[in-house]
């Protein structure tokens, strides 16, 4: 009922993804959202947000920020992590993923996707068929259409988490 906006995996923070591994088997692109997946909302690049993207670099992937965020806070991030960006993307259409998908030079099977929000980046991932990762929210203050959406997430990653136990079950 709701599997267009379930992620392929679900995790603690961006931080925490075994990027290597996703090299391993082939991705050569992460696509990021910026506020409360990398930094708490409007904070600029911290050291580890740098450090991510260093370490990517390192790896040979490419790197796009796509935010629904206005110019100057997306233009000001990308600078400080030195990455490729799309400010107003437009999330969840899939318009703004095609464009950083050409921006990395990837395609969608090489392409991963890292989120905090399920109905604009999960579900547009998803609709672009890029293989999505929804990781929580850095920090619980955010604007109120968020806290709204978060309500609504709630019931979602219900139905997500009882998913996942029945097939952990079933593989026992």
């Amino acid at each position: 009922m709701f599997n267009a906006f379930y992620p392929r995996e679900y995790v603690d923070s961006a931080y925490d993804i075994p990027y290597e591994e996703f090299y391993g088997r082939g991705i050569r692109g992460v696509i990021f959202d910026i506020d409360n997946t990398l930094v708490p909302h409007g904070a600029p690049a911290d050291t580890r947000a740098v450090a991510l993207f260093e370490r990517l670099r390192g790896m040979g992937m490419e790197t796009c920020l796509m935010s629904n965020n206005k110019e100057p806070r997306v233009t000001s991030f990308a600078a400080q992590v030195a990455s490729r960006y799309l400010f107003k993307a437009g999330k969840p259409r899939i318009k703004g993923y095609k464009r950083a998908i050409e921006l990395m030079k990837t395609d969608e099977a090489t392409t991963l996707f890292v989120g905090d929000q399920l109905f604009t980046d999960v579900y547009g991932a998803n609709r672009a068929g890029i293989y999505g990762i929804l990781v929580k929210p850095i920090h619980p203050k955010e604007e109120i259409q968020i806290v709204i959406k978060r309500r609504l997430e709630w019931i979602v990653l219900y139905f997500y988490n009882r998913e996942k136990r029945k097939i952990q079950k079933r593989k026992r």
